[in-house]
């Protein structure tokens, strides 16, 4: 069993627009060649011809039993329609959790604008998703997105489930701590690389991740993502299995993690 907690359907090669449906198709073509078994598709935090909004996308996946949805925010931009569209997503179960992009947008994670998120999130018990790291666009603001912002939400927030995504890369000691620090967060290890893993990265984020379990102990805070289509389906579970771990580990970081946290129904899939 294998659950990507972390992919996107953006068109990111923006001089062509290629529809949303022939995203999907790519994605779940990758997904059967991998042997990928679910996935969570994460919206963006700007809605225009290269980034399809939440209710498209929960539209789109109705009839892909393999695909969950986390509802992307923005932080300059939301309003009380947007928070009342997507409380009624989690209210009928068609989302899985909430995502927010700093450093793409410049807001602190503790910001108190984000409050009314924070409680949406408790009372339906979903996890909030946060970019954490380093940026893919050039013109992201990384102060805004270092991992230790997110121990700030974590100790106002005791009851809210996080994930700090790509394990706040390069500052993945940082995200050790916070993980280690505050039982309800979580990390994904998605968007490591451009593409494929060459051996000499493999080999540095095979030893970061191995210190990261090692510090902070058993993984079951640790989950498997690859950003695709930003980084490559293949490669990534190469690496995977590269990393020195019982079998049984792997599988907590592989989809157990996910499906408790997520609440994903395996049994129908």
């Amino acid at each position: 069993m294998i659950i990507d907690v972390h992919t996107h359907i953006n068109n990111y090669h923006e001089d062509r627009v290629v529809s949303l449906e022939e995203c999907l198709n790519k994605l779940t073509e990758s997904m059967e060649e991998n042997k990928v078994d679910y996935s969570l598709v994460l919206t963006s935090y700007k809605v225009n011809e290269h980034r399809p909004s939440t209710k498209r996308v929960v539209e789109a996946v109705a009839d892909r039993k393999n695909l969950g949805v986390v509802a992307g925010i923005s932080y300059l931009n939301y309003n009380h329609r947007d928070l009342y569209e997507i409380s009624d997503f989690l209210e009928q179960g068609l989302i899985k959790g909430l995502k927010l992009y700093p450093g793409y947008e410049p807001f602190y994670p503790n910001d108190n604008r984000l409050k009314v998120v924070y409680d949406m999130a408790v009372e339906f018990d979903v996890p909030v998703m946060f970019h954490s790291g380093d940026t893919y666009s050039p013109t992201g603001r990384v102060k805004y997105s270092h991992p230790l912002h997110i121990d700030d939400v974590a100790v106002d927030n005791p009851d809210m489930k996080i994930v700090i995504c790509h394990v706040g890369n390069p500052w993945i000691k940082d995200c050790m701590e916070v993980v280690y620090k505050n039982n309800h967060v979580h990390a994904d290890f998605s968007g490591l690389v451009l593409g494929n893993f060459s051996d000499k990265f493999e080999r540095f984020m095979k030893k970061e991740l191995e210190e990261m379990i090692t510090y902070a102990g058993d993984p079951k805070y640790l989950l498997y993502g690859t950003d695709w289509p930003i980084s490559n389906m293949k490669s990534y579970l190469n690496f995977m299995k590269q990393l020195d771990l019982p079998e049984e580990k792997k599988e907590l970081i592989l989809w157990k993690n996910a499906a408790e946290l997520f609440k994903i129904d395996v049994s129908k899939l």
